[in-house]
């Protein structure tokens, strides 16, 4: 099989390809992130590219019309390389612009809460410690051999009832020891129930132990380097996960991954991002790389499965069932991170194959297990996941809420990086008051929480009504046609935006906004009703996810992805993923909490749940079809329908 080239523009980066991969795969493979929600099944119509010269052989699709495949315009799944080509990646088919690290996303992903302290309720007490030993030499009279000597002398501070250590250590203990005049350090891992001696190093090195923090996200992936001697956190970086080539959601990613060699794939991307992350955090916090020895890491089951490189098959097939909730803590080299060769990597564990660690985590968080009052959490996302309880029982479950929350599947959609309106408000004839855009600048899409504040506007300006379909009176000269024929509501005409496009939303759009919000109210809905409960017994609502720190609350209300309670009732806890993985870091004791959280957790499935399945049309309205259920709402509507009505 021939060889070619392919050259990427803007950046100008080339590799070399076979003749017949796809340019998704080949940009893969040059580390380009370019969206493809489907995962390159040519459904999402996503990864656009300009082929600028060079053989290619494009399939058919609807996503294009005859002018733009005149251009040279082409879907990068879809097109099959056939010789030397040069490929042009605009902006809007990249994940967050420029594939990089990106600091600013650190800091929206990765913020935490600021009303519950690292390690509330628990003491300091590391999964990795170090301990220097200034051990006796031995005698005639005190002959213990090498290997226990150590183990005594780790043991006079430290209640250990488990301990061990590798050959390889063993191997080296004669000599480190004589050689060290007896003065050495030993670096202790937690391992479950055992400590292990994970090596031993000359001299006195206990002043520097770092461990990282990790969010494994879907979307994103956000570390936290932190000192496990004083518990500071040194550093934080975050980036968009590469997975995201493979497919913008955890079934796209399982269905790629049918095979060994593609879960090797899957594993390898994921691991580049930690890599580089980690390597980041140091180069930033001035530290060495050596000195990193431990990494705790929160995610959902998939994407642990997909770091460990377990088949995942199983996941997304009745009854769901994956190949394990929590893998054992493994040397961090076993799956490919860099850190110290003998540091450890530890996962929280899963609940079942649609609730992660990620949201064990959130529940740490939010100490809702620790209060008798009853708290409902709600980590919005491709998947929502809901948690509902206190300290006597949790219920929980996931609903499949599809990727409009993150900017997908919708006409200007996008994910919250730069050139992305996070919020907005309008007039009464729609016009914009108010716009806010992730990092200034001229808007180039529209993010999750953007989304929902142009639905909640329209729908308060009547510009839309209660069904998301435009109101011509109302909407005025912003309602248009569309390539398509539809009608679409004009927001930033193309002289106003960074793409030089009209910035628009659709019925279609607003559709499947309202289908995202209808599946998470009506899980939540469907857990308080499994208790005997409803929305008036709640006393907390927590929003996690680093989504959930943008989202109004009144918005959410408005458009009835929030229940219509007390503004107080709502907190947010930011992105309690990487929080609860930093407590675990930092006490042995909340990772065993984490695992009695995670064993509290009753699982509810709604895929066979009647009333999920029978009602879940009731709130494919705004707020929803039953306006009672938004007393705060209803009165303002029943006006609409009136002055509608007219004399």
């Amino acid at each position: 099989m021939k060889t070619r080239s392919i050259t990427f523009l803007p950046d100008n980066i080339t590799i070399k390809a076979a003749s017949g991969k796809s340019v998704l795969e080949a940009a893969v493979a040059a580390g380009m992130a370019i969206n493809s929600v489907c995962g390159g099944d040519g459904v999402c119509g996503k990864c656009r590219v300009l082929v600028k010269s060079g053989k290619v052989t494009a399939q058919p699709n609807m996503f294009l019309d005859r002018s733009e495949i005149q251009r040279g315009m082409a879907l990068a799944c879809q097109t099959f390389i056939d010789g030397d080509v040069v490929i042009e990646v605009p902006l809007e088919s990249r994940v967050g612009g420029v594939p990089q690290l990106a600091t600013e996303d650190a800091i929206r992903y990765g913020s935490i809460s600021d009303w519950v302290g690292e390690g509330a309720l628990f003491p300091h007490n590391p999964l990795f410690q170090k301990a220097y030993l200034d051990l006796p030499e031995p005698t005639m009279t005190d002959s213990l051999c090498d290997q226990e000597r150590v183990f005594r002398e780790i043991r006079r501070n430290r209640a250990i009832p488990i301990m061990q250590t590798g050959l390889a250590i063993i191997q080296r203990l004669p000599d480190i020891l004589r050689q060290n005049d007896w003065q050495v350090t030993a670096l202790l891992g937690c391992r479950g129930g055992t400590v292990e001696l994970v090596d031993v190093e000359p001299g006195n090195t206990a002043a520097t132990n770092l461990g990282v923090a990790l969010d494994l996200g879907t979307t994103t992936v956000v570390t936290h380097l932190v000192d496990l001697n004083t518990s500071r956190t040194l550093a934080t970086k975050a980036k968009y996960n590469s997975q995201i080539s493979f497919g913008d959601d955890v079934i796209s990613r399982i269905m790629f991954g049918a095979t060994p060699e593609r879960r090797t794939q899957l594993r390898e991307v994921i691991v580049n991002d930690i890599n580089d992350l980690i390597a980041a955090l140091v180069v930033d916090a001035k530290v060495k790389l050596n000195d990193v020895y431990m990494v705790a890491c929160a995610g959902n089951t998939t994407m642990i499965h997909l770091l460990c490189a377990l088949n995942p098959a199983n996941i997304r097939k009745e009854p769901y069932i994956p190949a394990a909730s929590c893998p054992p803590t493994i040397r961090a080299a076993e799956v490919g991170i860099k850190i110290n060769s003998r540091g450890l990597l530890a996962a929280l564990p899963a609940v079942a194959s649609y609730v992660g660690g990620d949201v064990v985590a959130d529940v740490l968080v939010s100490g809702m297990m620790h209060s008798t009052e009853l708290s409902l959490l709600i980590d919005l996302g491709t998947n929502g996941e809901l948690v509902l309880g206190h300290a006597e029982w949790l219920v929980c479950c996931s609903a499949s809420a599809g990727p409009s929350f993150e900017g997908g599947g919708i006409t200007c959609g996008m994910r919250a990086t730069n050139g992305a309106i996070e919020h907005i408000q309008l007039g009464p004839d729609g016009a914009i008051v108010q716009c806010s855009v992730v990092g200034g600048g001229k808007p180039l899409g529209l993010c999750g929480s953007g989304l929902i504040d142009a639905v909640g506007e329209l729908l308060k300006t009547g510009c839309i009504d209660r069904r998301g379909r435009f109101d011509p009176a109302t909407c005025g000269g912003r309602l248009q046609e569309g390539d398509t024929g539809d009608q679409e509501f004009l927001l930033f005409p193309g002289s106003q935006t960074a793409l030089g496009r009209d910035l628009v939303l659709t019925e279609a759009d607003i559709n499947n906004l309202i289908h995202s919000k209808g599946s998470i109210y009506m899980a939540a809905e469907c857990l308080l009703n499994h208790v005997s409960m409803t929305f008036d017994d709640l006393q907390h609502v927590y929003i996690a996810g680093g989504f959930g720190n943008y989202l109004k609350i009144e918005q959410g209300i408005r458009i009835g992805l929030l229940p219509d309670l007390a503004p107080a009732k709502f907190k947010y806890i930011g992105n309690g993923s990487v929080q609860g993985a930093k407590m675990a870091l930092l006490s042995q004791e909340a990772l065993r909490y984490v695992h009695e959280i995670a064993g509290a957790m009753t699982y509810l499935e709604l895929s066979t749940n009647h009333q999920y399945m029978n009602e879940y049309s009731s709130c494919l309205f705004l707020p929803h079809t039953n306006i009672e259920k938004f007393p705060s709402l209803a009165g303002e509507f029943r006006k609409r329908s009136v002055r509608k009505a007219g004399p």
